[in-house]
């Protein structure tokens, strides 16, 4: 009679380790997509969080924008704070790139990741 050995080829233990790369590479590219539009997502709310500082200020404290916002939004007169702490880069952890920042103008922007893209907040006023 023709004796079976019971375990697996080395063909099929090949075949499945193969199989099992594949999914963890396709899972680690999902992975990683995610985390870009995550961050992206967190950039765009961060600038908005902003802008409604920003704003929140022009008509608080004389219908003018603040000229340094390299830590807080602070109203001098009257003394109010509108945004304690400024959000940096959730990746770099740098603060966010100001341009034009004047008492009439401001323009706050960040790099996003997932289609090489520059999203800006302005002044309303």
């Amino acid at each position: 009679m023709f004796s079976m050995k019971k375990g697996f080829t080395l063909l099929e233990i090949l075949v499945a380790v193969g199989i099992i790369s594949i999914m963890a590479g396709l899972g680690a590219l999902s992975f990683s997509s995610a985390q870009k539009k995550a961050r992206d997502a967190k950039r765009k709310s961060d600038l908005k969080t902003i802008q409604n500082a920003m704003e929140q200020y022009y008509s608080t404290c004389g219908y003018k924008y603040p000229t340094d916002i390299s830590t807080n939004i602070v109203c001098p007169s009257p003394s109010v704070a509108i945004l304690t702490s400024i959000p940096v880069d959730p990746k770099t952890t740098t603060p966010y790139p100001t341009q034009a920042l004047t008492e009439t103008n401001y323009q706050v922007c960040t790099d996003l990741e997932t289609n090489s893209t520059q999203f800006c907040v302005y002044n309303q006023q």
